[in-house]
Protein backbone atom coordinates (compact mmCIF):
# COMPACT_ATOMS: atom_id res chain seq x y z
CA UNK A 1 0.00 0.00 0.00
CA UNK A 2 1.20 3.27 -0.91
CA UNK A 3 0.56 7.06 0.57
CA UNK A 4 -0.76 9.85 -1.28
CA UNK A 5 3.28 11.24 -0.59
CA UNK A 6 4.91 7.95 -2.16
CA UNK A 7 2.85 8.15 -4.75
CA UNK A 8 3.31 11.41 -5.97
CA UNK A 9 -0.57 12.65 -6.10
CA UNK A 10 -2.38 15.82 -4.46
CA UNK A 11 -5.10 14.40 -1.94
CA UNK A 12 -8.39 15.58 -3.38
CA UNK A 13 -7.20 14.56 -7.15
CA UNK A 14 -9.42 11.86 -8.42
CA UNK A 15 -7.14 10.45 -10.80
CA UNK A 16 -4.86 10.14 -7.86
CA UNK A 17 -7.47 8.31 -5.57
CA UNK A 18 -8.58 5.65 -8.31
CA UNK A 19 -4.60 4.91 -8.79
CA UNK A 20 -4.38 4.64 -4.97
CA UNK A 21 -7.00 2.25 -4.99
CA UNK A 22 -5.97 0.07 -7.53
CA UNK A 23 -2.96 -0.25 -5.88
CA UNK A 24 -4.77 -0.51 -2.49
CA UNK A 25 -6.71 -3.36 -3.79
CA UNK A 26 -5.14 -5.26 -7.28
CA UNK A 27 -3.34 -8.43 -6.70
CA UNK A 28 -1.95 -11.46 -9.04
CA UNK A 29 -3.90 -14.29 -8.02
CA UNK A 30 -2.09 -16.48 -11.37
CA UNK A 31 0.89 -15.28 -12.58
CA UNK A 32 2.36 -17.06 -15.79
CA UNK A 33 5.05 -19.90 -15.43
CA UNK A 34 8.08 -21.15 -17.15
CA UNK A 35 7.09 -23.21 -19.89
CA UNK A 36 8.59 -25.82 -22.27
CA UNK A 37 6.47 -26.62 -25.41
CA UNK A 38 7.09 -28.31 -28.89
CA UNK A 39 6.84 -25.88 -32.17
CA UNK A 40 3.23 -26.40 -34.00
CA UNK A 41 1.75 -26.98 -30.13
CA UNK A 42 -0.66 -24.44 -28.32
CA UNK A 43 0.19 -22.69 -25.11
CA UNK A 44 -1.49 -20.79 -22.75
CA UNK A 45 0.60 -18.14 -20.36
CA UNK A 46 -2.25 -17.55 -16.80
CA UNK A 47 -2.52 -13.84 -15.62
CA UNK A 48 -5.14 -12.88 -13.62
CA UNK A 49 -5.74 -10.00 -11.45
CA UNK A 50 -8.90 -10.11 -9.72
CA UNK A 51 -10.83 -6.57 -8.69
CA UNK A 52 -8.43 -5.09 -11.64
CA UNK A 53 -9.70 -3.23 -14.41
CA UNK A 54 -7.61 -1.58 -15.79
CA UNK A 55 -5.27 -1.91 -18.94
CA UNK A 56 -3.25 -5.23 -18.51
CA UNK A 57 -0.24 -5.35 -21.39
CA UNK A 58 1.81 -8.50 -22.06
CA UNK A 59 5.29 -7.95 -22.79
CA UNK A 60 7.92 -10.47 -24.83
CA UNK A 61 11.50 -9.86 -24.83
CA UNK A 62 10.73 -6.08 -23.04
CA UNK A 63 7.75 -5.18 -25.77
CA UNK A 64 4.60 -4.71 -25.52
CA UNK A 65 2.67 -6.72 -27.51
CA UNK A 66 -0.32 -4.05 -27.47
CA UNK A 67 -3.42 -3.08 -25.72
CA UNK A 68 -7.22 -4.59 -25.74
CA UNK A 69 -7.53 -8.82 -26.27
CA UNK A 70 -7.00 -8.97 -29.94
CA UNK A 71 -3.41 -8.04 -30.42
CA UNK A 72 -2.61 -6.46 -33.68
CA UNK A 73 -0.07 -7.78 -35.81
CA UNK A 74 0.08 -10.97 -33.65
CA UNK A 75 -2.39 -13.16 -35.51
CA UNK A 76 -1.80 -16.18 -33.46
CA UNK A 77 -1.91 -14.20 -30.32
CA UNK A 78 -5.01 -14.06 -28.31
CA UNK A 79 -6.10 -12.68 -24.83
CA UNK A 80 -8.09 -14.63 -23.42
CA UNK A 81 -10.57 -15.29 -20.19
CA UNK A 82 -13.35 -13.44 -17.94
CA UNK A 83 -11.99 -9.99 -18.60
CA UNK A 84 -14.72 -8.86 -15.17
CA UNK A 85 -13.25 -11.42 -13.27
CA UNK A 86 -9.60 -9.74 -14.32
CA UNK A 87 -8.75 -13.26 -16.10
CA UNK A 88 -6.15 -11.78 -18.95
CA UNK A 89 -4.36 -15.20 -20.40
CA UNK A 90 -2.18 -14.67 -23.20
CA UNK A 91 -3.01 -17.68 -25.64
CA UNK A 92 -0.02 -18.89 -28.54
CA UNK A 93 -1.73 -21.07 -31.31
CA UNK A 94 0.40 -23.15 -32.76
CA UNK A 95 4.06 -21.89 -31.15
CA UNK A 96 6.65 -21.42 -33.44
CA UNK A 97 10.30 -21.02 -32.64
CA UNK A 98 10.02 -16.98 -32.34
CA UNK A 99 7.78 -17.50 -30.00
CA UNK A 100 10.92 -18.96 -27.50
CA UNK A 101 10.93 -15.70 -25.29
CA UNK A 102 10.31 -13.93 -21.98
CA UNK A 103 6.90 -13.30 -21.47
CA UNK A 104 5.19 -10.78 -18.72
CA UNK A 105 1.96 -9.80 -17.66
CA UNK A 106 1.42 -5.88 -16.50
CA UNK A 107 -1.37 -3.95 -14.68
CA UNK A 108 -0.52 -0.70 -15.60
CA UNK A 109 -2.58 1.53 -13.61
CA UNK A 110 -1.84 -0.44 -10.72
CA UNK A 111 1.83 -0.62 -11.87
CA UNK A 112 2.49 -4.48 -11.09
CA UNK A 113 4.08 -6.65 -13.32
CA UNK A 114 4.08 -10.84 -12.90
CA UNK A 115 7.25 -12.37 -12.43
CA UNK A 116 9.08 -13.28 -15.86
CA UNK A 117 8.21 -16.38 -17.46
CA UNK A 118 10.53 -18.37 -19.87
CA UNK A 119 8.66 -20.19 -23.05
CA UNK A 120 10.89 -22.57 -24.29
CA UNK A 121 10.09 -23.85 -28.02
CA UNK A 122 11.18 -27.30 -29.00
CA UNK A 123 11.81 -27.85 -32.34
CA UNK A 124 12.34 -31.86 -33.44
CA UNK A 125 14.60 -32.44 -35.99
CA UNK A 126 13.22 -33.15 -39.80
CA UNK A 127 13.09 -36.48 -40.88
CA UNK A 128 16.67 -38.29 -41.11
CA UNK A 129 18.38 -38.96 -44.21
CA UNK A 130 21.01 -41.35 -44.85
CA UNK A 131 22.73 -40.05 -48.11
CA UNK A 132 21.99 -43.08 -51.36
CA UNK A 133 19.32 -44.47 -49.65
CA UNK A 134 16.76 -46.54 -49.60
CA UNK A 135 19.46 -49.03 -50.91
CA UNK A 136 22.94 -48.65 -51.23
CA UNK A 137 25.12 -50.33 -53.72
CA UNK A 138 28.91 -51.17 -53.02
CA UNK A 139 31.56 -53.51 -55.16
CA UNK A 140 32.71 -56.40 -53.23
CA UNK A 141 35.63 -55.34 -50.98
CA UNK A 142 34.63 -51.91 -51.10
CA UNK A 143 34.16 -50.73 -47.36
CA UNK A 144 30.70 -48.88 -46.48
CA UNK A 145 30.37 -45.42 -45.58
CA UNK A 146 26.97 -44.45 -44.48
CA UNK A 147 25.92 -40.19 -43.74
CA UNK A 148 22.71 -39.48 -41.75
CA UNK A 149 21.87 -35.68 -41.27
CA UNK A 150 19.11 -34.71 -38.89
CA UNK A 151 18.28 -31.38 -39.42
CA UNK A 152 16.92 -28.07 -38.44
CA UNK A 153 16.19 -29.15 -34.08
CA UNK A 154 16.44 -27.48 -31.25
CA UNK A 155 18.37 -28.69 -29.08
CA UNK A 156 20.28 -30.73 -31.56
CA UNK A 157 19.29 -34.01 -32.64
CA UNK A 158 21.64 -37.51 -31.18
CA UNK A 159 21.75 -39.48 -33.61
CA UNK A 160 22.59 -43.42 -32.83
CA UNK A 161 23.14 -46.76 -35.68
CA UNK A 162 21.49 -49.60 -35.64
CA UNK A 163 21.68 -53.39 -37.32
CA UNK A 164 19.94 -56.56 -35.88
CA UNK A 165 18.35 -54.50 -32.97
CA UNK A 166 22.37 -53.48 -32.00
CA UNK A 167 23.46 -50.34 -31.98
CA UNK A 168 26.53 -49.77 -33.68
CA UNK A 169 29.60 -48.12 -32.14
CA UNK A 170 32.20 -45.57 -33.80
CA UNK A 171 29.92 -42.80 -35.75
CA UNK A 172 31.36 -39.82 -35.67
CA UNK A 173 29.14 -36.83 -34.94
CA UNK A 174 28.98 -33.33 -36.12
CA UNK A 175 26.40 -30.30 -35.61
CA UNK A 176 26.13 -27.21 -37.11
CA UNK A 177 24.32 -23.96 -35.79
CA UNK A 178 21.84 -22.33 -37.95
CA UNK A 179 21.90 -18.41 -38.77
CA UNK A 180 18.93 -17.92 -36.74
CA UNK A 181 21.18 -19.13 -34.02
CA UNK A 182 18.70 -21.03 -31.81
CA UNK A 183 18.77 -24.64 -34.31
CA UNK A 184 21.10 -27.11 -35.20
CA UNK A 185 21.91 -29.21 -37.76
CA UNK A 186 23.40 -32.73 -36.71
CA UNK A 187 25.44 -34.86 -39.32
CA UNK A 188 26.50 -38.55 -38.27
CA UNK A 189 29.08 -41.01 -40.57
CA UNK A 190 29.16 -44.44 -40.36
CA UNK A 191 32.29 -46.82 -41.42
CA UNK A 192 32.48 -50.51 -41.88
CA UNK A 193 34.78 -52.22 -43.43
CA UNK A 194 34.57 -55.05 -46.26
CA UNK A 195 34.58 -57.71 -43.54
CA UNK A 196 32.04 -56.45 -41.21
CA UNK A 197 28.86 -55.60 -44.15
CA UNK A 198 27.09 -58.17 -45.48
CA UNK A 199 24.48 -57.57 -48.89
CA UNK A 200 21.01 -57.46 -48.36
CA UNK A 201 21.63 -56.04 -44.41
CA UNK A 202 19.59 -53.45 -43.07
CA UNK A 203 21.37 -50.21 -41.40
CA UNK A 204 18.75 -47.58 -39.26
CA UNK A 205 20.20 -44.22 -38.19
CA UNK A 206 17.99 -42.55 -35.50
CA UNK A 207 17.55 -39.45 -34.44
CA UNK A 208 15.55 -37.70 -31.44
CA UNK A 209 15.40 -34.62 -29.27
CA UNK A 210 13.25 -33.15 -26.17
CA UNK A 211 11.00 -32.56 -29.02
CA UNK A 212 10.98 -36.50 -29.71
CA UNK A 213 11.85 -38.76 -27.54
CA UNK A 214 11.15 -41.75 -29.40
CA UNK A 215 12.92 -40.51 -32.52
CA UNK A 216 12.75 -40.52 -35.91
CA UNK A 217 14.34 -42.84 -37.54
CA UNK A 218 15.21 -44.14 -41.85
CA UNK A 219 16.81 -46.98 -43.28
CA UNK A 220 18.98 -48.33 -46.14
CA UNK A 221 19.65 -51.64 -47.55
CA UNK A 222 23.04 -52.50 -48.07
CA UNK A 223 23.43 -54.70 -52.06
CA UNK A 224 26.81 -55.76 -52.71
CA UNK A 225 27.38 -55.65 -56.61
CA UNK A 226 29.96 -55.85 -59.36
CA UNK A 227 30.53 -53.99 -62.69
CA UNK A 228 30.41 -56.46 -65.86
CA UNK A 229 33.77 -57.60 -66.34
CA UNK A 230 34.09 -57.38 -70.40
CA UNK A 231 36.29 -58.96 -72.84
CA UNK A 232 36.63 -58.13 -76.73
CA UNK A 233 38.14 -60.15 -79.00
CA UNK A 234 39.13 -59.14 -82.58
CA UNK A 235 39.72 -61.73 -85.47
CA UNK A 236 41.22 -61.81 -87.79
CA UNK A 237 44.43 -59.52 -86.71
CA UNK A 238 46.15 -58.44 -88.81
CA UNK A 239 44.20 -58.02 -91.69
CA UNK A 240 44.24 -56.08 -94.91
CA UNK A 241 41.83 -53.13 -95.58
CA UNK A 242 38.60 -54.51 -97.39
CA UNK A 243 38.46 -57.88 -95.87
CA UNK A 244 35.70 -59.24 -92.80
CA UNK A 245 36.54 -58.76 -89.15
CA UNK A 246 34.35 -60.11 -85.92
CA UNK A 247 34.02 -58.96 -82.59
CA UNK A 248 32.96 -60.44 -79.70
CA UNK A 249 32.17 -59.19 -76.07
CA UNK A 250 32.00 -61.73 -74.02
CA UNK A 251 31.43 -60.47 -70.04
CA UNK A 252 30.39 -61.51 -66.44
CA UNK A 253 28.33 -59.11 -64.25
CA UNK A 254 25.80 -59.55 -61.33
CA UNK A 255 22.98 -58.08 -61.28
CA UNK A 256 22.75 -60.06 -65.00
CA UNK A 257 23.77 -58.33 -68.00
CA UNK A 258 21.05 -55.79 -69.30
CA UNK A 259 22.26 -54.18 -72.33
CA UNK A 260 25.12 -54.79 -75.02
CA UNK A 261 25.98 -51.13 -77.37
CA UNK A 262 28.54 -51.11 -79.75
CA UNK A 263 30.56 -48.22 -81.21
CA UNK A 264 32.93 -47.07 -83.22
CA UNK A 265 35.38 -43.60 -82.65
CA UNK A 266 32.80 -42.53 -80.63
CA UNK A 267 29.64 -43.07 -82.93
CA UNK A 268 26.98 -45.45 -81.65
CA UNK A 269 26.58 -48.35 -84.00
CA UNK A 270 22.40 -48.98 -83.98
CA UNK A 271 21.93 -51.35 -86.16
CA UNK A 272 24.38 -54.03 -83.67
CA UNK A 273 22.68 -55.03 -80.14
CA UNK A 274 24.02 -58.17 -79.39
CA UNK A 275 27.44 -59.97 -78.31
CA UNK A 276 28.70 -60.06 -81.31
CA UNK A 277 29.55 -57.31 -84.09
CA UNK A 278 31.61 -58.17 -87.81
CA UNK A 279 32.12 -55.63 -90.40
CA UNK A 280 34.34 -54.75 -93.78
CA UNK A 281 37.07 -53.18 -92.26
CA UNK A 282 38.54 -49.78 -94.09
CA UNK A 283 41.45 -47.99 -92.55
CA UNK A 284 39.42 -45.71 -89.74
CA UNK A 285 39.32 -48.89 -87.93
CA UNK A 286 43.14 -48.35 -86.98
CA UNK A 287 42.59 -44.92 -85.74
CA UNK A 288 39.32 -45.51 -84.14
CA UNK A 289 38.86 -47.34 -81.80
CA UNK A 290 35.70 -50.18 -82.23
CA UNK A 291 33.96 -50.24 -78.27
CA UNK A 292 32.12 -52.70 -76.27
CA UNK A 293 30.06 -50.93 -73.43
CA UNK A 294 28.06 -53.72 -71.17
CA UNK A 295 25.50 -52.52 -68.73
CA UNK A 296 23.91 -53.96 -65.80
CA UNK A 297 21.29 -52.55 -63.16
CA UNK A 298 24.56 -51.19 -60.98
CA UNK A 299 26.10 -49.80 -64.40
CA UNK A 300 28.40 -50.05 -67.48
CA UNK A 301 31.80 -50.94 -68.33
CA UNK A 302 33.20 -50.01 -71.80
CA UNK A 303 36.41 -51.39 -73.49
CA UNK A 304 37.58 -51.11 -76.69
CA UNK A 305 39.96 -52.22 -79.40
CA UNK A 306 41.69 -50.74 -82.15
CA UNK A 307 41.82 -53.19 -85.22
CA UNK A 308 45.84 -53.69 -87.16
CA UNK A 309 44.14 -52.96 -90.42
CA UNK A 310 47.13 -52.69 -93.14
CA UNK A 311 46.33 -49.92 -95.80
CA UNK A 312 48.14 -47.94 -97.78
CA UNK A 313 49.15 -44.03 -97.72
CA UNK A 314 46.57 -41.30 -96.54
CA UNK A 315 46.84 -37.81 -95.83
CA UNK A 316 46.44 -36.53 -92.95
CA UNK A 317 48.11 -33.05 -93.62
CA UNK A 318 48.24 -31.83 -96.69
CA UNK A 319 50.97 -29.68 -98.15
CA UNK A 320 50.07 -26.10 -99.44
CA UNK A 321 51.99 -24.43 -102.34
CA UNK A 322 54.28 -21.56 -101.41
CA UNK A 323 55.47 -18.50 -102.88
CA UNK A 324 58.30 -16.91 -100.67
CA UNK A 325 60.39 -13.79 -101.07
CA UNK A 326 64.27 -14.36 -102.76
CA UNK A 327 66.41 -14.94 -100.17
CA UNK A 328 63.71 -16.28 -97.81
CA UNK A 329 63.33 -20.29 -96.04
CA UNK A 330 60.29 -22.07 -97.59
CA UNK A 331 58.95 -24.62 -95.20
CA UNK A 332 56.48 -27.08 -96.86
CA UNK A 333 54.64 -29.82 -94.61
CA UNK A 334 53.19 -32.69 -95.54
CA UNK A 335 51.54 -35.63 -93.43
CA UNK A 336 50.78 -39.36 -94.33
CA UNK A 337 49.17 -42.03 -91.90
CA UNK A 338 49.56 -45.45 -93.37
CA UNK A 339 50.13 -49.51 -91.48
CA UNK A 340 52.59 -50.80 -91.55
CA UNK A 341 54.94 -47.56 -91.16
CA UNK A 342 55.33 -45.55 -94.17
CA UNK A 343 58.42 -44.06 -95.80
CA UNK A 344 58.40 -39.98 -96.72
CA UNK A 345 60.64 -38.81 -99.57
CA UNK A 346 60.37 -35.14 -100.82
CA UNK A 347 61.70 -34.57 -104.03
CA UNK A 348 62.09 -31.72 -106.90
CA UNK A 349 60.02 -32.85 -110.14
CA UNK A 350 62.62 -34.20 -112.71
CA UNK A 351 65.34 -34.51 -110.11
CA UNK A 352 66.12 -37.70 -108.53
CA UNK A 353 67.64 -35.82 -105.78
CA UNK A 354 65.87 -36.61 -101.78
CA UNK A 355 65.64 -33.62 -100.06
CA UNK A 356 63.58 -35.09 -97.17
CA UNK A 357 62.92 -38.14 -95.63
CA UNK A 358 60.47 -36.25 -92.85
CA UNK A 359 57.02 -34.61 -93.05
CA UNK A 360 59.18 -31.49 -93.24
CA UNK A 361 60.60 -29.55 -96.31
CA UNK A 362 62.97 -27.10 -95.30
CA UNK A 363 64.41 -24.99 -98.03
CA UNK A 364 66.91 -22.72 -96.86
CA UNK A 365 67.47 -18.66 -98.44
CA UNK A 366 65.49 -19.85 -102.24
CA UNK A 367 66.92 -18.66 -105.20
CA UNK A 368 64.93 -18.29 -108.09
CA UNK A 369 66.03 -21.82 -109.39
CA UNK A 370 64.48 -23.46 -106.50
CA UNK A 371 61.01 -22.48 -107.88
CA UNK A 372 59.22 -25.67 -109.34
CA UNK A 373 56.95 -28.29 -108.50
CA UNK A 374 58.14 -30.52 -104.86
CA UNK A 375 56.41 -33.95 -104.62
CA UNK A 376 55.97 -35.25 -101.33
CA UNK A 377 55.68 -39.03 -101.66
CA UNK A 378 54.49 -41.42 -99.39
CA UNK A 379 55.33 -45.78 -99.70
CA UNK A 380 54.17 -48.51 -97.23
CA UNK A 381 56.08 -51.54 -98.39
CA UNK A 382 53.96 -54.18 -100.17
CA UNK A 383 50.44 -51.99 -99.79
CA UNK A 384 50.48 -49.16 -101.49
CA UNK A 385 52.08 -45.54 -102.37
CA UNK A 386 50.97 -41.81 -102.71
CA UNK A 387 52.05 -38.49 -103.41
CA UNK A 388 51.13 -35.14 -103.89
CA UNK A 389 52.48 -32.00 -105.52
CA UNK A 390 53.29 -28.82 -104.96
CA UNK A 391 54.22 -25.47 -106.14
CA UNK A 392 57.32 -23.29 -104.63
CA UNK A 393 56.96 -19.40 -106.43
CA UNK A 394 60.37 -17.07 -105.86
CA UNK A 395 59.55 -13.59 -105.64
CA UNK A 396 62.26 -11.73 -107.01
CA UNK A 397 63.67 -9.61 -109.83
CA UNK A 398 62.70 -10.28 -112.96
CA UNK A 399 63.99 -12.57 -115.54
CA UNK A 400 64.76 -12.26 -118.92
CA UNK A 401 65.93 -14.76 -121.44
CA UNK A 402 65.95 -13.91 -124.88
CA UNK A 403 68.11 -14.46 -128.45
CA UNK A 404 70.24 -11.60 -128.11
CA UNK A 405 70.43 -12.01 -131.94
CA UNK A 406 66.97 -11.67 -133.57
CA UNK A 407 66.15 -11.14 -137.28
CA UNK A 408 64.32 -9.49 -139.89
CA UNK A 409 64.09 -8.42 -143.84
CA UNK A 410 65.00 -5.20 -144.92
CA UNK A 411 61.52 -3.24 -146.12
CA UNK A 412 59.32 -5.12 -144.26
CA UNK A 413 58.15 -5.19 -140.60
CA UNK A 414 60.63 -6.48 -137.99
CA UNK A 415 59.77 -7.81 -134.23
CA UNK A 416 62.10 -7.86 -131.59
CA UNK A 417 60.73 -10.12 -128.70
CA UNK A 418 61.67 -10.06 -124.78
CA UNK A 419 60.56 -13.08 -122.75
CA UNK A 420 60.26 -11.79 -118.75
CA UNK A 421 59.93 -14.30 -115.80
CA UNK A 422 58.49 -12.55 -112.65
CA UNK A 423 56.62 -13.06 -109.86
CA UNK A 424 55.87 -10.93 -108.60
CA UNK A 425 55.02 -9.72 -111.64
CA UNK A 426 56.53 -6.87 -113.47
CA UNK A 427 55.01 -3.16 -112.61
CA UNK A 428 57.26 -1.65 -115.60
CA UNK A 429 58.56 -2.84 -119.01
CA UNK A 430 60.59 -0.52 -120.88
CA UNK A 431 62.33 -0.84 -124.65
CA UNK A 432 64.84 1.57 -124.86
CA UNK A 433 67.57 2.23 -127.87
CA UNK A 434 69.48 5.44 -128.95
CA UNK A 435 67.37 8.45 -127.12
CA UNK A 436 64.02 6.51 -127.48
CA UNK A 437 62.48 5.09 -124.32
CA UNK A 438 59.10 3.44 -125.06
CA UNK A 439 56.83 1.13 -122.20
CA UNK A 440 53.62 0.49 -124.53
CA UNK A 441 52.23 2.31 -127.36
CA UNK A 442 53.17 3.85 -130.62
CA UNK A 443 56.16 6.30 -131.47
CA UNK A 444 56.79 6.60 -134.91
CA UNK A 445 57.81 3.28 -136.57
CA UNK A 446 57.49 2.05 -133.45
CA UNK A 447 54.92 -0.46 -131.28
CA UNK A 448 55.02 -1.86 -127.70
CA UNK A 449 52.87 -4.64 -127.20
CA UNK A 450 52.73 -7.19 -124.28
CA UNK A 451 51.14 -10.12 -123.76
CA UNK A 452 51.02 -11.97 -120.41
CA UNK A 453 50.97 -16.08 -120.69
CA UNK A 454 50.96 -18.78 -118.34
CA UNK A 455 54.94 -18.98 -118.56
CA UNK A 456 55.61 -15.31 -118.05
CA UNK A 457 55.30 -11.97 -120.10
CA UNK A 458 56.64 -11.70 -123.75
CA UNK A 459 57.10 -7.62 -124.60
CA UNK A 460 56.74 -7.18 -128.72
CA UNK A 461 59.11 -4.28 -130.52
CA UNK A 462 57.70 -4.06 -133.45
CA UNK A 463 59.18 -2.18 -136.33
CA UNK A 464 57.71 -1.35 -139.52
CA UNK A 465 59.56 -1.03 -142.79
CA UNK A 466 62.76 -1.93 -141.46
CA UNK A 467 65.79 0.14 -142.70
CA UNK A 468 69.77 -0.62 -142.33
CA UNK A 469 69.93 1.60 -139.12
CA UNK A 470 67.92 -0.57 -137.17
CA UNK A 471 71.04 -3.41 -137.92
CA UNK A 472 73.23 -1.09 -136.00
CA UNK A 473 71.07 -0.36 -133.33
CA UNK A 474 71.18 -1.91 -129.80
CA UNK A 475 67.76 -2.71 -128.14
CA UNK A 476 67.93 -2.93 -124.59
CA UNK A 477 64.28 -4.15 -123.32
CA UNK A 478 64.07 -3.89 -118.88
CA UNK A 479 61.82 -5.35 -116.66
CA UNK A 480 61.07 -3.93 -112.99
CA UNK A 481 58.95 -5.16 -110.00
CA UNK A 482 59.37 -4.55 -106.26
CA UNK A 483 62.37 -6.65 -106.01
CA UNK A 484 64.52 -5.43 -108.84
CA UNK A 485 64.81 -5.19 -112.38
CA UNK A 486 66.51 -7.09 -115.35
CA UNK A 487 67.56 -6.06 -119.06
CA UNK A 488 68.78 -7.94 -121.98
CA UNK A 489 70.44 -6.37 -124.75
CA UNK A 490 69.29 -7.52 -128.38
CA UNK A 491 70.52 -6.59 -131.85
CA UNK A 492 69.30 -6.91 -134.85
CA UNK A 493 69.85 -9.27 -137.79
CA UNK A 494 69.72 -9.32 -141.28
CA UNK A 495 68.22 -12.05 -142.36
CA UNK A 496 70.03 -13.89 -144.81
CA UNK A 497 73.01 -11.76 -144.64
CA UNK A 498 76.44 -12.86 -144.51
CA UNK A 499 78.26 -12.52 -141.00
CA UNK A 500 80.95 -10.10 -141.11
CA UNK A 501 83.43 -9.80 -138.40
CA UNK A 502 83.44 -6.82 -135.85
CA UNK A 503 86.32 -4.73 -135.30
CA UNK A 504 84.64 -3.78 -131.53
CA UNK A 505 83.00 -6.50 -128.58
CA UNK A 506 81.30 -5.71 -126.00
CA UNK A 507 81.29 -7.16 -122.39
CA UNK A 508 77.62 -7.36 -120.50
CA UNK A 509 77.33 -8.96 -117.16
CA UNK A 510 75.37 -8.82 -113.90
CA UNK A 511 75.19 -10.54 -110.68
CA UNK A 512 73.41 -14.35 -110.50
CA UNK A 513 74.14 -16.63 -107.95
CA UNK A 514 77.45 -15.61 -106.68
CA UNK A 515 78.82 -15.43 -110.16
CA UNK A 516 78.51 -13.38 -113.23
CA UNK A 517 76.28 -14.05 -116.02
CA UNK A 518 78.19 -12.43 -118.88
CA UNK A 519 77.29 -12.36 -122.95
CA UNK A 520 80.01 -10.89 -125.23
CA UNK A 521 78.09 -10.91 -128.86
CA UNK A 522 80.32 -11.29 -131.86
CA UNK A 523 78.99 -11.11 -135.03
CA UNK A 524 74.99 -11.73 -133.14
CA UNK A 525 76.96 -14.65 -131.82
CA UNK A 526 77.76 -15.41 -128.19
CA UNK A 527 80.91 -15.81 -126.26
CA UNK A 528 82.84 -15.94 -122.84
CA UNK A 529 86.14 -14.10 -122.68
CA UNK A 530 89.04 -13.92 -120.41
CA UNK A 531 89.31 -10.26 -119.62
CA UNK A 532 90.44 -8.41 -116.89
CA UNK A 533 88.04 -5.69 -115.27
CA UNK A 534 88.87 -3.14 -113.07
CA UNK A 535 86.48 -2.70 -110.34
CA UNK A 536 88.19 -0.65 -107.86
CA UNK A 537 89.29 -1.58 -105.11
CA UNK A 538 89.58 -5.20 -106.61
CA UNK A 539 90.37 -6.57 -109.88
CA UNK A 540 88.53 -9.59 -110.75
CA UNK A 541 89.08 -12.08 -113.80
CA UNK A 542 86.46 -13.98 -116.06
CA UNK A 543 86.78 -17.54 -116.94
CA UNK A 544 84.97 -18.57 -119.49
CA UNK A 545 83.89 -21.07 -121.77
CA UNK A 546 83.56 -21.09 -125.82
CA UNK A 547 80.86 -19.73 -128.15
CA UNK A 548 77.42 -20.00 -126.74
CA UNK A 549 78.25 -20.68 -123.35
CA UNK A 550 75.50 -19.21 -120.59
CA UNK A 551 77.22 -18.65 -117.13
CA UNK A 552 80.85 -17.43 -116.51
CA UNK A 553 82.23 -17.33 -113.18
CA UNK A 554 83.99 -14.21 -112.10
CA UNK A 555 86.90 -14.27 -109.18
CA UNK A 556 89.49 -11.79 -107.52
CA UNK A 557 92.93 -12.71 -107.34
CA UNK A 558 92.33 -14.75 -104.28
CA UNK A 559 89.85 -16.77 -105.83
CA UNK A 560 86.80 -15.70 -104.10
CA UNK A 561 83.54 -15.24 -105.63
CA UNK A 562 82.00 -12.02 -104.97
CA UNK A 563 78.42 -11.89 -103.28
CA UNK A 564 77.19 -9.16 -105.41
CA UNK A 565 78.24 -6.45 -108.53
CA UNK A 566 75.80 -3.45 -108.32
CA UNK A 567 76.65 -1.70 -111.42
CA UNK A 568 76.82 -2.71 -115.04
CA UNK A 569 79.95 -2.31 -117.47
CA UNK A 570 79.99 -2.24 -120.79
CA UNK A 571 83.77 -2.18 -121.52
CA UNK A 572 85.73 -3.12 -124.63
CA UNK A 573 88.36 -5.45 -124.82
CA UNK A 574 90.64 -7.99 -126.39
CA UNK A 575 89.35 -11.53 -126.52
CA UNK A 576 91.16 -14.81 -126.02
CA UNK A 577 89.12 -17.30 -127.29
CA UNK A 578 89.38 -20.65 -126.14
Amino acid sequence: RRSAANSGCTVGIHGCELELMYATRAMFSQQPQDLVVVAGQPVTLPCTIPGYHGVVLWIKDGLALGVGRDLAGYPRYTVIGDHSSGEHHLRIQRVELMDDAVFECQAVQAAMRSRPARLTVLVPPEDPVISGGPVVSLRAGDPLNLTCHADNAKPAASIIWIRNGEVLNGAMYSKTLLRDGRRESTVSTLYLSPSNIETGQQIICKASNKAVPNGKETSVTIDIQHLPLVNLSVEPQPVLEGNLVKFHCSAKANPPVTLYRWAKGGSIIKEVSGDTYEVIVDHSFFTEPVSCEVTNPLGSTNISRNVDVYFGPRMAAEPQSLQVDLGSDAVFNCAWTGNPSLTIVWMKRGSGVVLSNENLLTLKSVRQEDAGKYVCRAVVPRVGAGEKEVSLTVNGPPTISSTQTQQALHGEKGQIKCFIRSTPPPDRIAWSWKETVLESGTSGRYTVETVTTEEGVISTLTMSNIVPADFQTIYNCTAWNSFGSDTEIIRLKEQGGSQGSTSSTFLFFRSRDRGFLQYIVIDGRRWCSVCIVEAAPLVYTLHGLHSDAQYCKCADDTGTFPDKLVFWVNIKCNLLLI
